[in-house]
């Protein structure tokens, strides 16, 4: 089969597809011919050698995919030879067929196209389980930092939903409307102080719970910004890996600050998140309460293209390789 390769740790110029052996089906897998690949910026991470995956993992990118059952090993009952899926990977997707546990694939939501379903799953299971975890609840404030992104234009829909009041920081006047438009109560351009907009926005408040891809970059104002009682949770380092935590701070508003990963986690874990996704996410997506993000579609021979879009700072909602 063809898969995307890297001939070693660097830019985009570094991928390129090449033919490798096709994976074998073990208990309790199945095998997936791959239709579409979503790209994400944990693949960058990979690329340039910051992101190792996990032990026993495939070291191809690709932590989602979309496409259709082409094999069903021993003790898989649930699935059948040509059904159509999306499945949640700890790698291997930027191939024309990967091997994944049963319990991490499950059927596309009803009405969605196949390669527009590659982009859902990472991003439904990374918001709802760290949501969970931190019990966002209804009447809420959620502030989502990167709202225009993947991750962001899923979290504020899915927040809207939950009854959750929502803010969001982007970084073009372009982005800052799509965040509107998709619920945010409102959306601060983090070129300024949106630390002192989210104040003027909340009457002081500040956020219930903070969802943030920026890591030690944004952890100071992201303490400032905590209500009392406050929960930050940290699913991203773009803005690098050690910060300065007041824990001062943090004692005065009863905060607290997590930081969750979804690759890394066991099968059953991930297979029951799956499994919760497909229950209480997918029928929001069926009746049109969430929309699938904007996307932008590369063929799968210029990943490298794809690559320098994420990277730019430009894309919006999700990019999806296509086979």
């Amino acid at each position: 089969m063809q898969a995307v390769v890297i001939e070693s740790f660097g830019g985009p110029e570094v991928l390129r597809l090449a033919d490798v052996p096709p994976p074998s089906c073990g208990a309790d897998e199945v095998v997936i011919r791959v239709v579409g690949s979503g790209v994400n910026r944990a693949d960058l991470l990979q690329r340039q050698g910051h992101y190792p995956p996990p032990r026993d993992a495939s070291e191809i990118l690709g932590l989602e995919v979309s496409g259709v059952i082409s094999a069903a090993g021993p003790g898989v009952l649930d699935w059948r030879v040509g059904e159509e899926c999306v499945a949640l990977l700890s790698g291997g997707g930027y191939a024309e067929y990967v091997a994944v546990p049963a319990g991490q694939v499950v059927r596309p939501p009803r009405g969605v196209d196949l390669v527009t379903a590659a982009g859902l799953i990472e991003v439904a299971a990374t918001v709802a389980s760290n949501f969970a975890r931190v019990g966002l609840a209804a009447g809420e404030t959620l502030l989502v930092h990167g709202g225009a992104g993947g991750i962001g234009t899923f979290a504020i829909q899915f927040a809207d939903a939950l009854g959750v009041r929502v803010f969001a920081t982007a970084g073009s006047p372009r982005k800052l409307t799509v965040c509107r438009e998709l619920g945010a109560a409102d959306a601060f351009d983090y070129h300024g102080d949106w630390l002192a907009a989210l104040r003027r926005a909340t009457d002081g408040h500040g956020a219930d719970v903070i969802l943030d891809v920026m890591g030690a970059k944004y952890l100071p104002p992201n303490v400032d910004a905590l209500a009392t009682d406050g929960r930050l949770v940290v699913i991203g380092l773009q803005g690098g890996r050690s910060g300065t935590l007041d824990l001062g701070k943090l004692l005065a508003k009863r905060g607290s600050v997590t930081a969750t990963g979804l690759r890394g986690r066991p099968v059953e874990q991930k297979a029951a998140i799956c499994a919760e996704v497909a229950a209480t996410v997918w029928p929001l997506i069926e009746s049109g309460r969430i929309r699938p993000a904007v996307e932008t579609r590369y063929p799968v021979e210029d990943v490298a293209g794809a690559h320098r879009h994420l990277a730019s700072g430009e894309a919006i909602g999700k990019l999806i390789l296509t086979w």
